[in-house]
Formats: structure tokens, C-alpha cells, sequence
């Protein structure tokens, strides 16, 4: 366990962030090796089947994410405060939600998951084996929730490098398995989907079988799996919140996808999946400082230090600002040699549009970590309110994109939608967090290191 209320705040922020950033390198090499074993073994077409789910897939784990996360900083929250008794409702209460709402999307997804697909103007040809690849990760969907939910709970108690250690396991057999299902059994698309569900699996079973045995805090009774309503309500306003904000993110992302797939041009297709990929690995200390400052906010609110919190927040952003010089460097410089390690690939129309993505998004990428920064940050501190409209103005940016321009401008419309929508949504994040209460009591004066 660690406790981020005392000591020096820049310190205890890296020595958090180092493991989660160790473990998301993990996750992204892991996503990285799917693509590339996926396009090496069974060719483009296969590619652009999965990839033509990907910002679904994305849509409904990012929910299932933020909801988790959002639990967690509930937990972080009483931990803080030091109310271990309402720590563990709290605990056993994630279980019972995350369980319930994991269950119910499952159904659901599986059940419409064909017209979804048809309704996002999927390439026919590709269809059949898109619903083949994404039937499977969603019903393994629940337990991929439960490996997060302790993943968080974890880190919620300042336990960041467990759920390092699970998540590179987890990361390793994924990509054996992948090699295995794929490459020497024939398995297709289908097979990597089954060797995720299966590495998430064991990892979820791995995680709480720690979590029980070495954190006498994170233990619940029966008695904190019966829900009470007041303790319902205020990790589903967090937990909800957190998944909302994701899902109205991914949502647009949704309807990207769908004008993507309406030039019906499958070398578009993988360009932009490999563009994305990239992306991710650009963008990862974003997701690494936001998650770090969603526990470090949760826990110094508890402990009622905003001081802390102002100034982790700040510094947190300094940093993020010099890797993002770094990027646009390497957008201009290595971005080809990126997209062909990623979709072992040498046609020069999907390098070309992949790199042209890559080269106009990181200009603007100071305003994106910002947001990625403060958003979380701000859901630490309570505030659940303004981090969803900020996500829902992205939301809004890129459906009209979606609809209006990207008939007219291609793929072009794509490129600039979300540069577009950083600018406007970063503005109520800015606004807010300077007129929230909670900050505005910081004062350089209490500041303890």
C-alpha cells in the first residue's frame, strides 16, 4: 500500500506512474503483436475485419473501464480519509455493480451485435468474420471487467506494481497463444479473440486470489455484498460517470468508424487501424498521468489536501508537454518505418495515409494531454459533471464530422475531426478547474513537499 498524502508530490506521482506505464507499454505491445500476427499470418482483409471493430470493441471495454475506475477512486477515497469500514462496502458493492452491468452489456451486445456491425456500414465481405472475432471478446467481456476492477482496487491503495506483474503476464501468454491459435493451428481471427479471453481470464483469477490473500483491507463480507443504496449511489455517480465520459469518447469514434467504413476501402481501413495503433503508443503517458492523478486526486480529497492536488496536477502537465515536442519529432521522422513494423505491410497507399494522419494530429497533442490530465484528475476530486461535457462536445464534433464533411472531404475529414474537437473540449476542463471550489482553496503556503 501506499499513501499519496504525504511527502513530496512529484516524487510519489512517477513512483505511482512507473508501474501502470510499465504495464500500459505491456497492453499496447500486446494490441501491437495482435495486429502484426493477425496481418502476417492471415493478410489485409483479415486486418480490416478486426479493425472495423475496433472503435466498437473500444466503445464497450472503455465503458467497462471507466466504470471500474470510477469505483475505484470511490475506494481511494475512503482510504484517504482513513473509513476502512466504508472502504469495504465499498469494495464488496464494485463486485456486485461491475458484475450486473458487464452481464447485462454482454447480452445486449451479443444479441445486436450484427446490425451493429451493418448499422457502422461494414464492408459486407468483411462482416462475417468481423462478428466471428468480436462475438468472442464480448463474452469474455465480464471477466476482462473483473481483471480491471482488482487491477484498480489495487491501485486505489497505491499498489501499482501487482497489477505490472499480472498484466505482463497476461500480455506475454496473450501473444503466445495468438501465435499458437493463429499461425499453428489455423484458428483464424477467432483464435486470437480466444487467446485474449483466455489470458484476461487467468489474469482476473490471478488478481483476486492476491488481492484476498495479501490485503486484509480490500477483504469483504457477506453482509457488504448486499448493496445499500447510499453506498449504490455514489459509486455508480463516479463509476458511471468515468464509463459515460469513455463511452461518449468512443461513441464518436464509433461513428468515425462507420464513415471510415462507408468509403468502403479496405486500405483506408488498415491505415487508419495502424494510424490508431500508433496513436496509442504516442499518447500512452496521457492515459498513464490520467490514471495516476485519478488515484493521487481521489486520495488527497480524502484527506482534504487541494494544495496537493493543484500542484500535482501542474506538474504532471509540464511533463507531458516535453514528450509531446519529442512525438511531433517522430511523427515527421519514423512514422513509415512505424506503420510497416505494425501492419506488415509495404503498400505505399496505407503507409502514406497512416503517416499523414499521424503527421496533423501531433501538432496539436499539448492540448489532448491536458485534457486526458484534468479529466481524470477532476473525477478524482468529485467533480462528475464536467469531464462529460467535455466528452460530450468531442462527441458532438466528430459525429458531424461524420455526417457532414466526410462525404465531401474523404478521408481528410477523419484527419482533422479530432484536432477539432481537443480545441473546443479542453475549454470547459480549463474553465471549471480554476473555478472549482476544492482548488481554489489551494494555497502555495500548505504545500508539504
Amino acid at each position: 500500500m501506499k499513501d499519496l498524502t504525504k511527502g513530496k508530490s512529484l516524487s510519489l506521482i512517477l513512483g505511482f506512474a512507473l508501474p501502470i506505464g510499465i504495464g500500459l507499454l505491456f497492453q499496447l505491445f500486446y494490441s501491437l503483436a495482435d495486429t502484426r500476427i493477425v496481418g502476417s499470418y492471415l493478410g489485409e482483409d483479415a486486418l480490416a475485419a478486426v479493425g472495423a471493430t475496433q472503435s466498437l470493441n473500444s466503445m464497450l471495454i472503455g465503458f467497462l473501464n471507466g466504470l471500474t475506475n470510477g469505483f475505484a477512486i470511490i475506494v481511494a477515497r475512503h482510504f484517504g480519509a482513513g473509513k476502512i469500514d466504508k472502504m469495504k462496502r465499498a469494495v464488496g458493492a464494485t463486485f456486485v455493480l461491475g458484475i450486473g452491468i458487464a452481464l447485462g452489456l454482454t447480452v445486449v451486445s451479443v444479441a445486436f451485435l450484427f446490425p451493429i456491425l451493418k448499422g457502422l456500414q461494414t464492408p459486407s465481405k468483411l462482416i462475417p468474420v468481423s462478428v466471428s472475432y468480436f462475438r468472442v471478446i464480448l463474452l469474455g467481456m465480464t471477466t476482462s471487467m473483473l481483471y480491471n476492477l482488482c487491477s484498480a482496487l489495487l491501485r486505489a491503495i497505491g499498489d501499482s506494481v501487482t497489477p505490472l506483474i499480472f498484466l505482463i503476464a497476461s500480455a506475454l501468454l496473450n501473444v503466445g497463444l495468438d501465435i499458437l491459435f493463429v499461425g499453428s493451428f489455423g484458428m483464424g481471427v477467432c483464435g486470437a479473440a480466444i487467446a485474449t479471453v483466455i489470458a484476461q481470464s487467468l489474469a482476473c483469477l490471478a488478481s483476486f486470489g492476491y488481492m484476498w490473500k495479501r490485503y486484509e483491507i480490500l477483504h469483504f463480507t457477506r453482509m457488504d455484498l448486499h448493496v445499500r443504496w447510499k453506498v449504490a449511489k455514489e459509486l455508480l455517480s463516479t463509476g458511471v460517470s468515468m464509463g459515460f465520459m469513455s463511452s461518449l469518447i468512443n461513441i464518436g469514434s464509433v461513428a468515425l468508424q462507420g464513415a471510415i467504413n462507408s468509403l468502403d476501402n479496405a486500405n483506408i481501413i488498415v491505415a487508419h487501424t495502424a494510424a490508431r495503433k500508433i496513436s496509442e503508443m504516442f499518447m500512452l503517458p496521457f492515459t498513464i498521468f490520467g490514471t495516476t492523478m485519478a488515484t493521487y486526486c481521489g486520495q488527497n480529497k480524502g484527506a482534504d489536501r487541494p494544495d496537493r492536488v493543484k500542484k500535482g496536477l501542474l506538474q504532471v502537465i509540464v511533463i507531458t508537454w516535453i514528450w509531446c515536442a519529442g512525438v511531433v519529432v517522430a511523427a515527421y521522422t519514423i512514422a513509415p518505418i512505424l506503420i510497416r513494423m505494425v501492419t506488415a505491410t509495404d503498400q505505399p497507399k496505407i503507409i502514406e495515409t497512416a503517416s499523414l494522419y499521424l503527421r496533423v494530429n501531433t501538432i496539436l497533442y499539448f492540448v489532448p494531454a491536458v485534457i486526458c490530465i484534468l479529466r481524470q484528475g477532476m473525477q478524482g476530486i468529485g467533480d462528475t459533471v464536467t469531464p462529460i461535457i467535455s466528452s460530450s462536445v468531442e462527441l458532438l464534433c466528430k459525429v458531424a464530422v461524420a455526417v457532414f464533411l466526410t462525404p465531401v472531404l474523404g478521408y481528410w475529414a477523419v484527419i482533422l475531426s479530432e484536432p477539432i474537437a481537443w480545441i473546443f473540449m479542453v475549454i470547459p476542463l480549463l474553465v471549471q478547474f480554476f473555478r472549482n471550489p476544492f482548488i481554489r482553496r489551494a494555497s502555495a503556503g500548505t504545500e508539504n513537499g
